[in-house]
């Protein structure tokens, strides 16, 4: 965990995300490209570091009091969902550690609530190795969703069964390629529970799978889920590098840092491909949505959003049900 983004100005930022909010809702700039016959939109919906907060923060936390919660959360996906069946729900890593869930469940309870909000893809933080790769491995039993990286070697481990280099998704006429990279996690993740798992430099690897999903497989979209932070340290880089040196990607999902975004970023490929950054913050406070429109299979427009998981959105009980029967059965 990377805690820098947080000295972002609270006030600013919930400024600005009101107005971007308020133009979603009133269709500002928005039903020219909604009610367009010949555009296809595709929904990014988008979370990170949510650091096992299941429940919403809790009366005594200050400015983040009452927000947040899974269950609320998965309400929002729903929905979203009803309006645009061609979604994906997407985290950038760092879904444990942070409350007593974690300290009592091993992070099991995070990917199984997960789950049951509907999550498609998600990448590895550097706290979900706080336990090990063996009790990382056990929690995945429970994650119904793909996880992606391509920047950690593997190889001897068991996670290698379950993390993938990138995965393919197509919503009606549009193939989506994913993949993940992770931090370097030598300062971060104590030696013993890191084991196997060796950090590379996440450009030329991702130059080659960027090349794999355009060329090999076509794909309209490229969707990096990163786990790096907004900027990196040293000669180890960030989100805003990753744009600047690899070619083909149209949009980062960020995590790590911790940042407050009310739009994405755009950051200049060296051929000058614009290529979208977006990080909502930590906690589940927040979900970061962007309406992406392609005419044919070309990319045309991005509409970003934050929405707040405040008390207007009525939690989902099926969620709210299943962690009391979980919790009896896992220990």
């Amino acid at each position: 965990m990377e805690i820098q983004g947080d000295n972002m100005k609270r006030r600013e930022f919930l400024k600005t995300t009101g107005a971007a909010i308020l133009g979603l809702t009133l269709g500002i700039g928005w039903k020219e490209w909604l009610y367009a016959d010949d555009l296809f939109r595709l929904t990014l919906l988008q979370t990170n570091d949510t650091h096992s907060r299941i429940d919403p923060f809790p009366p005594d936390s200050g400015r983040n009091a009452g927000l947040g919660g899974i269950a609320r959360r998965a309400t929002f996906v729903k929905q979203v969902r009803q309006e645009n069946p061609h979604t994906l729900l997407l985290d950038a890593g760092d879904v444990f550690q942070g409350t007593p869930y974690f300290n009592l469940y091993r992070g099991k309870i995070e990917y199984h609530t997960m789950s049951l909000c509907g999550y498609d893809v998600v990448t590895l933080g550097n706290h979900e190795f706080d336990n090990g790769v063996a009790s990382l491995y056990q929690a995945m039993e429970y994650a119904q969703f793909e996880l992606v990286n391509c920047n950690y070697q593997m190889d001897g481990t068991p996670l290698v069964h379950r993390v993938k280099p990138y995965v393919l998704k197509s919503l009606g006429e549009i193939r989506v390629g994913i993949t993940g990279v992770g931090v370097r996690l030598d300062d971060l993740v104590a030696p013993k529970n890191r084991e196997g798992i060796r950090y590379l430099d996440p450009r030329p690897i991702l130059k080659e799978i960027v090349n794999i999903l355009r060329y090999d497989h076509r794909c309209a979209l490229v969707v990096v889920i990163s786990h790096l932070g907004i900027d990196g340290r040293g000669d180890h880089p960030g989100d805003r590098q990753l744009a600047r040196d690899v070619e083909g990607i149209d949009f980062i999902v960020g995590g790590h840092s911790h940042t407050f975004m009310q739009q994405p970023e755009v950051v200049r490929s060296p051929s000058g491909h614009p290529v979208h950054i977006f990080q909502v913050g930590y906690g589940g406070i927040y979900v970061g949505r962007s309406d992406l429109f392609f005419r044919r299979d070309k990319l045309v427009g991005v509409y970003s959003s934050v929405i707040p998981m405040n008390a207007s959105l009525v939690p989902d009980e099926s969620v709210l049900e299943h962690p009391v029967e979980f919790i009896g059965r896992v220990g």
